[in-house]
């Protein structure tokens, strides 16, 4: 049996137009619809699958406000059997690397987890650390990037595809991974999923009682400040082309006035 804690993420949809907010550059949260990471729904199934297979719990673990319980009865909604929810305004404009303590401190609070498992990168920051820093800050192995993951006993087996190769990681538990778009398809919740997470427990904690203080986190206290932005140009009309016998003569020319070929 093999206890599991997933970690997710709530971000803005990646079909919808997603901006800063114009006072500290932070995240506006509502500009776009909220969504479960694409990537943290394979996190999900694949603890699912691990469960299946070899018995066990899979505990999701997400810090961010109050929406973001949809992301957490999403998971839920798949199969996962319980929720903690990070909930404290001291965490706003919080980077990575404060974001990955709180996570670590928050792991703390589950008992007997034996695998932490995560996306490689989240859609809206897109820093592809936070597992790393996790595992760093609470000294356990970490396989990352990975598209395949295999779990036998207390030992632990991946791969991980880079353009120089295929990588074969292996590890003991405890251990923390994250996955890749390759890893898995994740399943779609069934109505009885769906009705049986509305029943699952969601445990609801601020800073203070998984012990990080304020000074610790938030946007005053972050490593990394934005300092402006530029928001993304409006489309324009692209150039077109009449095919008067010599149409592939223009192309040619304008991708070679592009230097693009």
């Amino acid at each position: 049996m093999t206890n599991i804690v997933v970690l997710i993420k709530q971000v803005p949809d990646t079909y919808s137009e997603r901006k800063l907010s114009d006072g500290d550059y932070t995240l506006d949260r509502e500009a776009a619809d909220a969504v479960l990471d694409e990537i943290n729904e394979k996190a999900v199934e694949e603890a699912l699958q691990i469960k299946e297979a070899a018995g066990g719990e899979v505990t999701v673990l997400a810090a961010g406000p109050a929406r973001t319980t949809d992301a957490i009865r999403k998971a839920l909604s798949m199969g996962a059997d319980k929720a903690i929810h990070i909930l404290d305004d001291a965490m706003h404009g919080s980077d990575a690397i404060q974001t990955s303590w709180v996570l670590a401190r928050a792991l703390g609070t589950v008992e007997g987890v034996e695998l932490v498992i995560a996306g490689n990168e989240a859609t809206d920051g897109r820093v592809g650390a936070v597992p790393a820093i996790i595992a760093e800050y609470l000294e356990l192995p970490h396989l990352t990037h990975l598209r395949k993951l295999t779990v036998d006993g207390d030992k632990l087996t991946g791969e991980r595809e880079t353009d120089d190769g295929i990588f074969h990681l292996e590890s003991s538990l405890p251990a923390i991974v994250s996955v890749g778009e390759k890893i898995n398809e994740p399943r779609f919740p069934s109505f009885k999923g769906i009705m049986a997470a509305k029943k699952k427990e969601v445990q609801v904690l601020s800073l203070a009682d998984i012990g990080v203080e304020p000074e610790e986190v938030g946007l005053a206290n972050a490593g990394s400040t934005v300092t402006t932005s530029t928001p993304k140009p409006a489309k324009t009309a692209g150039e077109k082309v009449v095919d008067e016998g010599d149409g592939g003569t223009k192309v040619a020319e304008y991708l070679v006035g592009q230097k693009i070929i």
